[in-house]
């Protein structure tokens, strides 16, 4: 038996997996003093078989074991000679055979334990694969868990702040039940709205707050209708009262009268 045959015999599997008999395990010690080529390849089994029961997270599904041990089988039938077959003197068994029949077995039983390993490693892959969307999906919630709450936050810090003023806009003769709250902020300035009572908005259409000064309509901003709660986009200096129009989006530099649905005076 050459090098490349005695590497390839499954003894160097055998022995890393300590399934090895003290004979053969003590022939490859011996080889492996003498050959760098055996020893070089037995340590490559070591680490490949490191490698495989680091990654190795869930047990091999029992079909593959069967499967497996079914091949075995198999294979060991097709050894066995038929009784009264002929043996030439190169078929005779030799000195040593017994060794070789252990290696052979034990070369077996190093691939099942391979294909199991390897059979891990895929379910392994799977299994972080799903962990992997999982983990995107509890991200992707808690970032929208984290805006909730800042919004709720700034909920409470404008109905508890003894600046704001709360002015409630009742709908309008065309939608008696359309409603909203303006909460003004007579220190900053700041305009939030709760407009979440108007019906919703055909499309390509936009809420607009506005609010009076005067006598003239300035626009305090536009409604995101999918969001409750909003500051408006402009501050408003002083104001006599709030109204709200229905504008195509992006709002209007004047409001739309016959489209006013709520108004509230101060």
């Amino acid at each position: 038996m050459n090098t490349n045959e005695y590497i390839s015999s499954g003894i160097l599997e055998s022995y890393a997996l300590g399934l090895a008999s003290p004979e053969e395990a003590a022939i490859l010690e011996c080889v492996m003093t003498h050959n760098a080529e055996v020893r070089a390849a037995y340590e490559d089994t070591q680490k490949t078989l490191e490698l495989l029961a680091e990654v190795q997270a869930m047990p091999a599904p029992p079909e593959l074991k069967q499967k497996v041990w079914k091949r075995i089988q198999e294979q060991d039938h097709s050894d066995k000679k038929p009784a009264g077959e002929s043996h030439n003197l190169a078929t005779l068994p030799k000195k040593g055979s017994a060794k070789s029949s252990n290696w052979k077995m034990s070369a077996v039983a190093a691939s099942v334990l391979l294909l199991l390993s390897l059979a891990g490693n895929l379910f392994f892959v799977n299994d972080r694969s799903g962990y992997q969307k999982q983990k995107h999906d509890l991200q992707a919630k808690n970032e929208s868990y984290k805006i909730e709450n800042n919004l709720l936050a700034q909920q409470l810090a404008v109905l508890t702040n003894p600046d704001i003023e709360t002015i409630h806009l009742k709908g309008v003769e065309k939608h008696p039940d359309a409603q909203a709250m303006v909460y003004w902020d007579k220190t900053s300035k700041k305009v939030y709205l709760n407009a979440q009572d108007l019906p919703k908005t055909p499309k390509g259409m936009q809420y607009q707050l506005w609010a009076i000064q005067d006598g003239k309509p300035v626009s305090a901003g536009l409604y995101v209708q999918d969001k409750n709660f909003s500051v408006a986009i402009s501050s408003i200096e002083s104001a006599q009262a709030f109204a709200i129009t229905l504008e195509k989006e992006g709002g209007s530099d004047t409001p739309t009268m016959e489209n006013m649905f709520v108004l509230g005076t101060i």
